[in-house]
């Protein structure tokens, strides 16, 4: 009977002072975690409490009222259209920073420094404050949605396309870099070859995620089915509100199945 050999992602503690070192570090993990629990208040006991009243919310939403799905129709389509403008206007501001940002390719390290910094800043900025900001700038509507999707999506697309960058290999910049070509040059024959695949697959996620925030950016007053599911709750007209959570469930799943679906074709024809 062969032996099965077990194999560890880091090396087992040798020795007291490794063990000891190691219960240390579990302890002061504990330490952490029951810090960290007693910050944000976990209580089990409170949430059993809660139970009833889930309960009694889940039952005043039964059965959802389909009566007003012709009247969705038209917020559904503008969760959408919010969706994509917001995914588009994300993947052209992040495509130019993402070369300034990948390390690779920064000829000045002070400029890679500052774009990284500043994709950190956007990233860390959540839709919905950005929402509320371009709330107050342009007015109510779908277009604020757009706009704090966008940004948003410039920091957090922008970093996955500079970390493909990173990743692609030198051979081919090297070569053409060799024989006099610009940079310009390097980037659409050396760079964009190689991560072209990878970043339609970003895309496609980003669009995806962006249709889910887009449902509750509407919660500011930014469009889209989160603003009738905001109206709803606010009227207690919840059998309404259940209404609106289905088409919204149904939308994201089929995002979910289309885009799942083009990443999967993408990745097949990646390896041919």
């Amino acid at each position: 009977m062969n032996e099965r050999k077990y194999l560890w992602t880091m090396p087992l503690p040798k020795g007291p002072l490794g063990w000891t070192l190691t219960g240390v570090l579990l302890a002061l993990t504990l330490a952490a975690l029951q810090w960290s629990a007693a910050g944000a208040q976990l209580n089990a006991t409170e949430l059993a409490n809660g139970l009833p009243q889930i309960a009694d919310f889940l039952r005043r939403t039964f059965p959802p009222d389909w009566r007003i799905l012709q009247a969705l129709w038209a917020p559904a389509v503008e969760t959408v259209q919010i969706a994509i403008w917001g995914t588009l206007l994300g993947v052209l501001g992040a495509v130019p920073v993402s070369f300034l940002a990948a390390r690779n390719l920064a000829s000045r390290r002070w400029l890679y420094r500052l774009t990284r910094q500043t994709l950190n800043v956007i990233r860390s900025i959540n839709e919905l404050i950005l929402a509320l900001v371009f709330v107050a700038a342009v007015g109510l509507g779908p277009f604020p949605g757009v706009l704090a999707l966008a940004v948003h999506g410039v920091g957090m697309l922008g970093k996955f396309f500079a970390e493909s960058i990173e990743e692609i290999d030198q051979g081919p910049l090297e070569a053409l870099r060799s024989t006099g070509a610009r940079p310009l040059q390097v980037i659409v024959f050396g760079v964009l070859p190689q991560v072209i695949t990878a970043w339609i697959a970003v895309v496609l996620y980003r669009f995806e995620v962006n249709l889910r925030s887009a449902t509750v950016l509407g919660m500011v007053g930014a469009g889209g089915l989160g603003f009738e599911l905001v109206s709803s709750l606010k009227l207690f007209k919840y059998q309404e509100t259940a209404t609106c959570i289905v088409v919204i469930t149904v939308m994201v799943i089929a995002a979910d199945l289309v885009s799942s679906g083009l990443r999967q074709m993408i990745r097949d024809n990646g390896r041919h």
